[in-house]
């Protein structure tokens, strides 16, 4: 659900997660202020000419801190919009991921570089979600240095209480449910009366929101890397569906030829129960595979030192007492240090936690209490249900023990229903993704009365834009061209 930018901004610009993520949450009904900034219908301010990216306008769009109460007062957004503004088939609003990704600044790769077959019928749109980019970005220090883009590795309760401060009160209005209503006040700066919503990751928990919210302005959906917008059990903050696909993704690495000839599972499942670091080991592996998504290039893609990569072989030999080259990839692959222009951890902890459904319930649950249910949690998760991880693992993640600490605040609408509208939906995922795992895009379809998925089949997360084949993005054009 995330990106891991410190890791590999210099290989790829990675539109995720973890969130993402990984970030998975409950869905928001949102209620729209009827008008933009002081009764004034919403218009897109001061038009200029994106920096660095030729055939790209940059504007402000201003929304209310709180749509329930837009008297509270109002954000000023960034915008890039193509300049195609008569393109054939409309507006294409593509959402980044995180939470705590800006858009504005991928605009250019995204429809010039990656998707130059929809740039001619569409026209591109992307924003800095509130809480993101280089003029709105929320910056918490500590939990920028210590976590960065990370959804797995915790911060230590005192970065979270330096992030509490540094947000107060507005701590209340950088959920998804706002962000929604965002978005429609862009359609609405547009001119358009519908858009085609295309997201990635946190992206798709943000579209498929925005469509059930407002299925009448929405005309079609690409979900890639797909992160459910909504969580019936109330378990995808424990990220469990994530614990138990690791299993699937190294196997089925193992597997593909030449074959290693053990199972990395089972291997993955020992060090789990031997090594204090297993939070730090699973956060490792949702990281390495946005540089490799065959887990055994020994160089991983020359994304790292020579030699340091094959994750699968890292794994067997530790667990047969050679942990060397685990120990290395643990500290080339480390989280934290994210520029906070690139990626919010502070925008990322507002979101998940004002959005998650968490073992104690929501963030409206009172703190005091929230320690004493998450060790009840622990004791009763089954092995099935975690494995090859434990249940410490699921209760250590980053995002339970972030959210553990984070004091009372707002908790998002809740939705109306579990289906999202009857318009076409892509599903893209691919088979070896970690962040967003295959089976949040099964879940997900069956919330889709019209939806499709598309197995992208070796390949990890965010397809549209790190796919290393075509199959994928070939999809997306047979779906939006055809």
């Amino acid at each position: 659900m995330r990106p891991r930018l410190t890791a590999v901004f210099a290989l790829t610009l990675a539109l995720a997660a973890s969130g993402g993520a990984t970030a998975a949450a409950a869905p928001h009904a949102t209620p729209t202020a009827p008008t933009g900034s002081a009764g004034r219908a919403p218009a897109l301010a001061d038009p200029h000419p994106c920096a660095g990216q030729p055939g790209y306008t940059c504007s402000t769009l201003t929304v209310p801190l709180d749509h329930r109460n837009p008297a509270k007062g109002t954000l000023k957004l960034q915008v890039a919009t193509g300049d195609n503004a008569g393109a054939p088939k409309g507006v294409l609003l593509f959402l980044t991921g995180g939470p705590g990704q800006p858009g504005v600044p991928f605009i250019s790769r995204i429809a010039g570089q990656r998707l130059p077959e929809l740039a001619k019928n569409y026209r591109f749109v992307m924003i800095d979600q509130r809480g993101t980019g280089e003029s709105g970005a929320i910056d918490c220090p500590k939990l920028q240095a210590q976590v960065g883009s990370t959804d797995i590795e915790p911060p230590t309760p005192d970065a979270v209480a330096e992030c509490a401060g540094v947000l107060g009160d507005r701590r209340h209005y950088f959920t998804t449910e706002q962000t929604v209503g965002d978005l429609d006040l862009l359609r609405r700066a547009l001119g358009a009366r519908t858009m085609t919503v295309d997201g990635v990751s946190y992206g798709t928990m943000t579209g498929a929101s925005y469509a059930a919210a407002h299925p009448r302005n929405v005309s079609r959906l690409v979900l890639d890397s797909v992160l459910p917008h909504v969580d019936p059990q109330n378990d995808d903050m424990l990220y469990l569906t994530g614990l138990r696909a690791t299993a699937r993704v190294l196997r089925d690495a193992c597997a593909t030829a030449p074959a290693c000839g053990y199972d990395p599972a089972r291997d993955l499942a020992w060090l789990a129960r031997h090594r204090k670091d297993h939070v730090l080991i699973w956060d490792m592996l949702v990281t390495y595979e946005f540089l490799d998504p065959t887990y055994r290039d020994p160089d991983a893609g020359g994304a790292l030192p020579a030699g340091s990569g094959d994750v699968v072989s890292a794994l067997h030999e530790a667990r047969h007492g050679n942990p060397a080259r685990l120990d290395r990839l643990l500290q080339l692959l480390d989280s934290g240090g994210d520029p906070v222009a690139s990626y919010s951890s502070g925008l990322h902890i507002a979101t998940i936690c004002g959005d998650g459904h968490f073992p104690w319930g929501t963030s409206e649950a009172p703190v005091a209490g929230r320690k004493a249910i998450l060790e009840r949690t622990r004791q009763r998760l089954p092995a099935r249900a975690t494995w090859p991880f434990t249940a410490d693992t699921a209760v250590g993640n980053g995002f339970v023990q972030e959210c553990l600490y984070w004091p009372v605040s707002r908790h998002t609408a809740e939705p109306r229903g579990l289906k999202l509208p009857p318009v076409p939906v892509l599903l893209l995922n691919g088979d070896r993704d970690l962040s967003t795992p295959l089976e949040w895009a099964r879940e997900e379809l069956g919330y889709a009365p019209k939806g499709q998925l598309v197995v992208v089949k070796g390949a990890s997360h965010s397809i549209q834009n790190r796919e290393r084949g075509t199959q994928g993005r070939e999809a997306v054009y047979r779906f939006l061209n055809g």
